[in-house]
């Protein structure tokens, strides 16, 4: 039957791997639209709250435990909340309102780069003269970005790309303090619980900011990005991406975090007229350049599985398989 075909199509590795990359640079592009009617923690808030509850209600039905157990899990969800929900996206939704959403995308691109330092400093894992240039390079990439002036440091795009970049520190060592906390709490799991407990923080600090529901204006327009940013971003690419998690493991699927922001230059083109100029993409270029190099020994290993099968599996630890999905917005 055609539906059949549709399905086997559309189940295909590489087709899912392209529905997160578009799903997730798209969401660069609906909080940059959302903001015109958001007050920015109230709407990464209300985004998280619900789909936090949609994911944790999934995980209930669908994965072997929901309920968390033991300190390990509790400081999991903990980190997951206060780190990767609540600080990267609080500092992501306010830089957006000084940069474009593909901007933002591409200064957070630098994660994996951050990652691999912040698991040196914390871990106690030694960088290799090669991995420090790579850092270096992706650090010139984000200045590149930001069109840095020395002169004029305040700059609103200076200060937009500040923003994310700290935005990317959060989201970094909140990875890397995962690491340590081993437990058996399903990464849908891990997830659901992360995200409520971080939309909690979301609006506790909105609140300290002033930020008030009387403040929405609940147009057409702001429902429509509300409802992208938490059921098509906030939940559907999240279960496409637990999915491929299980395929071909964290090291491939990290890659989508390479493709969002190309996503989101093309739907910020499309739909808002925005256009990346040559320095920006020389900026990307050097970003890219710099997570090559430093994770130029699990891109050998990722080429060297797509030669040997279309869907190769990883072997993974726990705290790799159930490590948070790549930056999204």
């Amino acid at each position: 039957m055609l539906s059949d075909d549709i399905w086997r199509f559309v189940s295909r590795t590489p087709v899912l791997f392209v529905l997160v990359a578009t799903l997730w640079g798209g969401s660069f592009v609906a909080i940059e639209v959302g903001l015109h009617y958001f007050p920015p923690l109230l709407f990464a808030g209300v985004r998280y709250s619900i789909a936090g509850a949609i994911i944790l209600g999934y995980a209930v039905f669908a994965a072997d435990r929901w309920r968390p157990a033991g300190r390990d899990e509790w400081l999991s969800i903990g980190v997951v909340g206060a780190f990767i929900i609540a600080g990267h996206h609080a500092f992501v939704y306010i830089g957006e309102l000084y940069v474009s959403g593909a901007i933002a995308s591409i200064v957070i691109s630098l994660s994996p780069v951050l990652t691999a330092v912040f698991a040196s400093l914390v871990l106690g894992r030694r960088l290799s003269t090669t991995e420090i240039v790579g850092f270096v390079i992706g650090l010139v990439g984000v200045l590149i970005v930001a069109d840095f002036d020395p002169t004029n440091a305040a700059s609103a795009s200076a200060v937009g790309v500040g923003l994310v970049f700290v935005s990317v520190v959060c989201f970094a060592l909140g990875g890397v303090l995962l690491r340590p906390l081993r437990t058996d709490l399903p990464v849908s799991s891990l997830q659901g619980w992360g995200m409520v407990s971080g939309s909690g923080v979301l609006y506790a600090v909105g609140g300290l900011r002033g930020e008030t529901f009387a403040a929405v204006a609940w147009t057409s327009t702001a429902i429509a990005s509300l409802t992208y940013l938490t059921l098509l971003s906030g939940v559907v690419a999240f279960l496409v991406y637990f999915a491929l998690l299980d395929r071909v493991g964290p090291t491939q699927l990290n890659l989508v975090g390479y493709l969002e922001p190309v996503m989101a230059t093309l739907f910020g083109w499309l739909l808002l007229g925005d256009l990346i100029d040559g320095t920006t993409a020389a900026g990307f270029g050097a970003i890219f350049l710099g997570f090559a190099l430093v994770k130029r020994r699990a891109l050998v290993d990722v080429v060297r599985s797509a030669l040997d099968t279309d869907d190769a599996d990883e072997s993974a630890s726990w705290s790799e398989r159930n490590a948070v999905a790549p930056a999204d917005d």
